[in-house]
């Protein structure tokens, strides 16, 4: 990687803002294509990796899938999974294999079109000009809490998902995580395994099995072609759509919320707000559980059936699985907690996006909700694209495995534009598509 800085006043033919992983694999395609280009990271490359993740953190996908432009996985366990410190390394040394020219360190402000075309780019080293822009930020920026976050008492620490790092760090007592998506449950799981008492607010997320019938049940979906289905064959809301939970810890295995209640969690429905009752308030739940445990193994079950028929059409020599049979239904659907008895919450309902600096821009580029407007990563605004959204293109594209895709496809779309070409972006008379991210 070559460390570089923002010159004020100096144009670039591509500015990329971001410098993780998607920003870095756009980087290489312009490198490779000799583009003159500048990656800015707002604080060092790949830092989200490190920063924001929890100790014990592993990636979810078999580490054959980590794949960037030109840099395969090439570690000693292909179907095992990186932890947090490997993940945050591996990255970092991606931007070396190509020099990358990236300045950390410095956020963008604003962005402004500038007449006759291009734009101009504020940012806190100074101001800069560029034919265009790919904004490599993802979708994940404003940790989000419930408004009602305020009213528990100040004696209960209240740390983000984003924020959690172990179980040590948080005080002594009881637990309450809020929110069963991928962090939560694998959080709710760190803390169980700490030997914490711990209380679970679930949520609607799905899950998926670790494995099945001799692999990997993500290794299955790669191969059935289930990643690369773009999505506006399964229809545009898939990019709202909830990932699966499951963890890569220990070699990987299953996240079955029923067999934590089975060990000792307990669990409870959607958390909706908080009463004055009791000395510390009390936290009230939604009836959801039974049926939101139901659909998550309702899911899956349809996964497994997805992967049956795909082992009988291609006549795959497969070992036999029995099913799952859950482990534990709750008796009651407890819908009042005490707080009184709680040292700490983890919030883990997701994030919001932040894209202020594109506020010269909207609402021709951002919709009603402030998500990004595009149509595999190209925005109605001619040169300015996106790279890395979740469901940019295929259900591949928020994970390393699609990147390199979604990447080469924006870096030549742009160089075609450049070109003199027509730019791609959404027609006027789609503007309205629903949020991307």
């Amino acid at each position: 990687m070559t460390p570089a800085r923002v010159r004020d006043g100096a144009h670039h033919d591509v500015l990329v803002v971001g410098g993780g992983q998607a920003g870095l694999s756009l980087s290489h395609h312009l490198v490779g294509a000799g583009t003159d280009h500048l990656v800015v990271e707002r604080d060092t490359v790949a830092h989200e990796w490190r920063d924001g993740r929890w100790d014990a953190f592993t990636l979810v996908t078999p580490n054959w899938q980590c794949r960037l432009p030109g840099y395969p996985y090439d570690g000693p366990d292909p179907d095992g999974f990186m932890r947090r410190d490997e993940v945050h390394a591996w990255v970092r040394r991606y931007a070396g294999t190509f020099d990358a020219p990236v300045a950390e360190g410095v956020a963008v402000t604003r962005l402004a079109p500038r007449p006759g075309g291009g734009f101009e780019v504020t940012t806190t080293a100074g101001t800069v000009t560029a034919d265009a822009v790919v904004a490599a930020v993802g979708g994940y920026h404003e940790p989000v809490v419930p408004p009602w976050a305020d009213r528990l008492p100040a004696r209960v620490a209240q740390v983000h998902s984003h924020e959690y790092r172990s179980a040590d760090a948080l005080p002594d007592g009881p637990v309450l995580v809020v929110g069963t998506g991928q962090s939560g449950t694998q959080i709710a799981e760190d803390l169980l395994l700490a030997g914490r008492e711990v209380h679970l607010a679930a949520g609607r997320a799905p899950r998926v099995a670790r494995r099945y019938r001799g692999k990997d049940c993500m290794t299955w979906l790669a191969e059935m072609g289930v990643y690369d289905v773009p999505v506006a064959a399964r229809g545009l809301a898939k990019r709202e759509s909830t990932n699966h939970y499951v963890t890569g810890r220990d070699g990987g295995r299953d996240i079955d919320l029923r067999d934590f209640a089975r060990r000792g969690m307990r669990l409870y429905g959607r958390a909706t707000g908080v009463l004055d009752e009791g000395v510390d308030g009390t936290l009230t739940f939604a009836p959801t559980l039974a049926h939101d445990l139901d659909h998550a193994d309702s899911v899956a079950e349809s996964i497994k059936d997805d992967i049956d028929r795909w082992i009988a059409a291609q006549g795959i020599d497969a070992p036999a699985e029995d099913r799952y049979v859950p482990v534990w239904r709750p008796e009651t659907e407890p819908e009042r907690l005490d707080l009184a008895g709680i040292a700490a919450v983890v919030w883990s309902v997701g994030f919001r996006a932040d894209w202020s600096w594109l506020d010269e821009l909207a609402p021709e580029v951002l919709d009603h909700e402030g998500h990004p407007r595009h149509v595999r990563g190209l925005s109605p605004v001619p040169g300015l694209s996106f790279v890395g959204l979740p469901w940019l293109h295929t259900w591949g594209s928020g994970r390393f495995l699609g990147i390199a895709q979604d990447t080469e496809h924006v870096a030549a779309e742009v160089a075609a534009w450049r070109a003199g070409g027509t730019w791609a972006g959404p027609a006027e008379q789609a503007l309205d598509l629903p949020a991307a991210g």
